[in-house]
């Protein structure tokens, strides 16, 4: 198997909610909603990076389709780190996050290994850290 992901899938209890939250509230471009003609497969995409997708599905049907019982969520299974250019686009994104609805869990601060992150949680509670680290260059 090659190291590779093409697509994270969140899943979320209220399809609209979170699609409302990153198309409006973090101005991610999306087709909207599509794939409701079929029993389990509503679903929305955002593209990412080039290869990368974003996908919100519904937590019961990725229950349906994976065979597996619908369980509690836990916001510390995983985070996804959104690494930026700068300590002031950390601020920015956070901030952008908060008036979109999200909670911010850990304000942004320095970070023990040198470089200043913090993190929020989307209104389904995913874990999100926005983090600059000077030994890692972005592109724009």
């Amino acid at each position: 198997m090659k190291p590779r992901i093409t697509v994270l899938t969140l899943g979320v209890d209220d399809l609209e909610r979170a699609v409302t939250f990153y198309r409006d509230g973090l101005g991610w471009p999306t087709e909207g909603i599509i794939g409701t003609e079929f029993e389990h497969g509503a679903v929305a995409f955002f593209d990412l990076q080039a290869g990368v997708r974003l996908a919100l599905w519904k937590r019961k049907d990725i229950a349906h389709e994976a065979k597996i019982p619908l369980a509690a969520s836990s916001p510390t299974e995983f985070t996804i780190g959104h690494n930026v250019g700068s300590r002031e686009e950390v601020d920015q994104i956070l901030e952008l996050a908060a008036k979109a609805g999200a909670t911010i869990t850990d304000p942004p601060h320095e970070a023990f290994w040198g470089g200043y992150s913090g993190y929020f949680q989307d209104p389904d509670g995913h874990l999100w850290e926005v983090v600059w680290n000077p030994a890692w260059e972005i592109e724009s």
